[in-house]
């Protein structure tokens, strides 16, 4: 563990860069410290650092542990839509003695097993899950990010993967009306063509398409607000948006033999977490035919803490400081 447990923790994607500070040294739960969200347009993660430690006031501990929007190769990660390249090596130039990238749907299985009960919601029943069991964790924001928390015994092994970019299976006839025009468009169709921002824009402008209506030019975040007004179109994208989520994190869960639970994140989730209950969300996370009381017994979950990414990277930096690596 860093000299003091103390640990620089990050969540950096293509549009935001957050830094902290954990104090790892305790048992869990930890607590987020001198948190900043820089919204600036920095020329380098370099410069989003050095301007961190700067409006903080702290010193670099001995240890960071950064988790980037993205896949982590051999130590390294870029972001093709700012520019910027980050890595272990970098950051130990920088003069921390430790240093980690992880992907951040890594970092949140890290995270859920430090959450407390105020940091997540039920997304239907209440219930328990398998103890010790497989976690999947799933999320729609940019893109849709998938990850996996396998349980062997007292072993734990976080896994990222690019499960969003598996093909969307539609569950009904509308839905493979849908598919099929977004195939004319697109060619193949991705999970995170439908569930993701720019998803949720495709998804209601191919609706009105299929009804013979002319798409008005509408962000996400106008998608939602006019479904939250009652407005009929914007709502049925939403609606069919939240019963495809459903089918697809149910899906996740039997890739996964998730038995320990299903938690959501992404700051989509959160903003619609009333449709999502009130939504065909849990039936289609369940119905899943011969297999269908396998997932009933599923707990799904929407994590709340918007800290949950950093909490993860604390952890696994923790775990990498304790290995001595």
């Amino acid at each position: 563990m860093a000299a003091n447990g103390s640990i620089l923790v990050g969540d950096v994607g293509g549009t935001h860069a957050r830094f902290a500070i954990v104090d790892t040294s305790g048992n869990a739960p930890w607590r987020v410290r001198q948190r900043q969200d820089l919204e600036q347009d920095f020329p380098t993660f370099s410069a989003a650092l050095h301007s961190y430690f700067e409006r903080a006031s702290v010193e670099a501990p001995a240890a960071a542990a950064i988790a980037v929007a993205g896949p982590v190769t051999a130590g390294t990660a870029s972001f093709t839509n700012r520019g910027w390249h980050i890595s272990e090596a970098e950051l130990k130039q920088f003069g921390f003695r430790r240093a980690l990238l992880i992907n951040d749907f890594a970092a949140l299985a890290f995270a859920v097993d430090v959450l407390e009960d105020r940091d997540v919601r039920s997304i239907g029943p209440e219930l328990r899950g398998l103890a010790q069991g497989t976690i999947s964790i799933l999320g729609a924001g940019t893109g849709f990010g998938v990850s996996c928390l396998a349980r062997y015994g007292d072993r734990i092994v976080p896994m990222a993967t690019e499960g969003g970019h598996m093909g969307f299976a539609p569950g009904n006839q509308e839905e493979l009306a849908v598919l099929n025009a977004m195939w004319n468009e697109f060619g193949r169709v991705s999970i995170e063509r439908v569930l993701s921002g720019p998803g949720l824009e495709n998804l209601y402008r191919t609706l009105e398409q299929l009804g013979g209506r002319q798409a008005a030019s509408l962000t996400a975040a106008q998608i939602v607000a006019k479904a939250t007004g009652e407005e009929p179109h914007c709502r049925a994208a939403l609606m069919m948006f939240c019963a495809i989520y459903g089918a697809v994190a149910g899906d996740v869960a039997l890739a996964h033999g998730a038995q320990g639970g299903v938690f959501v994140a992404g700051g989509i989730a959160q903003k619609i977490e009333g449709f999502l209950a009130h939504s065909a969300f849990r039936a289609r996370f369940e119905s899943k035919g011969r297999l269908s009381a396998y997932a009933a017994a599923i707990p799904t979950k929407l994590i709340v803490n918007g800290d949950a990414a950093l909490l993860g990277a604390a952890r696994a930096g923790a775990i990498l400081c304790s290995a001595g690596r």
